[in-house]
């Protein structure tokens, strides 16, 4: 995408037209209203009509806000599509692409040059949900989004895409022993305890669902760092960040200030996989690490075991993910373990009519109270798969198949949704098919909204923020 050259003048109201989509056809974009020095702008997010709900990180209510950051908080949660900032007196908008999405501009022309541009409450809603058939009504074509701003200075339209592109030969000069040192510290940890490989790969997850692929679930609290540890999905589960630690000390000997949390995560990730005995893929690199935490979006982003698959789906998607990868990725419980308290539902009250799941095997389902019983034992740790519980294949979702997936989660992939059921059976009986998916699933979502070139840093330290 190439530069604008500035428009208007004093007063200037410019309308800039945008298109923007992915490789499923849906569309997704911002538009804003907003008048420099107090922005009092109301934001709409075009999404997938089966999303209704952003949520926001900041107290601002729908992106309405009077200060210079809150249109750009407000879309956070969509891992950093435009942002609106103030530079030295110049309106400039930053265009970063992610998730795929084809960003593109379509005209840029000046608007009554005189003339404020008023925010339409009905066009602009102060809920962020919107879908198409809403912006339809207003005769806003689907494919073309307003961004309109309305400023007391010249007006410069900057559209930088700002997303360097990771490739796997990041480090091949910076630190060309990089991946073989992850390897080898990852080796000797999971040799000692196997459980570790499946706590690693969990780990990439639920930090790549949080504003996307930087680490930021490695950092503790401090100052005002809230940390992600403390969220619902990962208290008292989260583990493995002492190996990590000692992969990130080792390569500070090597390479000092050069790998970056957030790759080691994505390096660990695949490394787990194939040391039990699954695929390998490259890894694109040259993440960056974030210099903060979002506790809410930890514990709003990360599908619950408990989830229905509509929810579990709808997360997904708010990642760029879609029901292929949300398949292929639960495959990973192929390894590990699962704690009582994340399954006990199931085996005593489901619906909430004191009945057990009846997509679950009876049999498999005794066998699980001898040792999850309704109070107690939450932290008694259960195999995900029994059958090969440290071989990374293909037999968790022949377990799917006879109905003895172990969490809620696992099971409705083969209960309630046609493509998914397909997709278990596919798998159940093509291991080859299943490891060339995972593979594939894996760095699309190694690839959420990573911090590039100037954004982030290197930590020293993956456990707190560069001083």
């Amino acid at each position: 995408m190439t530069g604008l050259q500035p428009v208007g003048g004093a007063a200037a109201v410019v309308a800039v037209h945008v298109s923007v989509g992915n490789s499923e056809g849906n569309k997704l974009g911002v538009a804003f209203v907003g008048r420099m020095g107090s922005w009092v702008s109301e934001g709409i997010a075009v999404v997938p009509p089966d999303i209704r709900k952003i949520n926001l990180e900041t107290g601002t209510a729908a992106g309405k806000g009077n200060t210079r950051n809150s249109v750009a908080e407000a879309v956070d949660p969509l891992q950093g599509p435009d942002r609106v900032r103030h530079a030295g007196g110049v309106v400039a908008v930053d265009v970063e692409l992610v998730h795929n999405f084809d960003f593109r501009v379509v005209s840029v022309r000046d608007l009554h040059p005189d003339t404020d541009l008023p925010v339409v409450d009905s066009l602009f809603p102060r809920s962020l949900g919107i879908i198409s058939k809403q912006l339809m009504a207003h005769s806003v074509n689907f494919l073309l989004l307003l961004v309109s701003l309305i400023a007391f200075a010249p007006l410069c339209f900057c559209t930088k895409p700002n997303y360097e592109k990771l490739y796997p030969q990041f480090y091949d000069h910076s630190c060309p022993k990089a991946q073989q040192i992850v390897k080898s510290v990852l080796a000797k940890a999971v040799a000692k305890e196997t459980r570790m490989a499946a706590s690693l790969l969990r780990l990439h997850f639920h930090d790549c669902f949080v504003k996307g692929c930087d680490a930021s679930i490695l950092l503790d609290s401090s100052g005002s760092i809230v940390s992600e540890k403390r969220s619902n999905p990962n208290r008292n589960s989260a583990r493995g960040f002492e190996v990590l630690d000692d992969i990130k000390s080792a390569l500070e000997k090597e390479c000092p200030h050069t790998v970056s949390c957030a790759d080691i995560m994505a390096l660990a990730a695949r490394d787990s996989t194939v040391l039990t005995g699954g695929p390998s893929w490259e890894v694109p690199l040259g993440r960056r690490d974030s210099k903060g935490a979002s506790l809410s979006g930890s514990n709003n982003n990360i599908p619950a075991p408990n989830n229905t698959f509509q929810t579990i789906l709808t997360k997904f998607k708010l990642q760029g993910l879609n029901v292929v990868d949300l398949v292929a990725l639960s495959g990973s419980h192929t390894i590990g373990n699962s704690r009582c308290v994340s399954f006990r539902q199931r085996l005593y009250n489901q619906s909430g009519n004191g009945q057990p799941d009846n997509t679950l095997d009876q049999s498999y389902a005794a066998q699980l109270r001898t040792r999850c019983p309704k109070s107690g034992g939450d932290q008694n740790l259960f195999f995900l798969d029994f059958v090969s519980p440290t071989k990374f294949d293909n037999s968790y979702f022949k377990l799917l198949l006879a109905s003895k997936g172990l969490l809620n989660s696992d099971q409705v992939l083969f209960t309630k949704n046609e493509a998914s059921m397909e997709l278990v059976k596919k798998y159940a009986y093509n291991n080859e098919l299943f490891f060339e998916q995972f593979a594939e699933s894996m760095v699309k979502m190694g690839n959420i909204s990573p911090l590039t070139g100037s954004k982030g840093e290197i930590r020293k330290n993956c456990r707190k923020i560069n001083s």
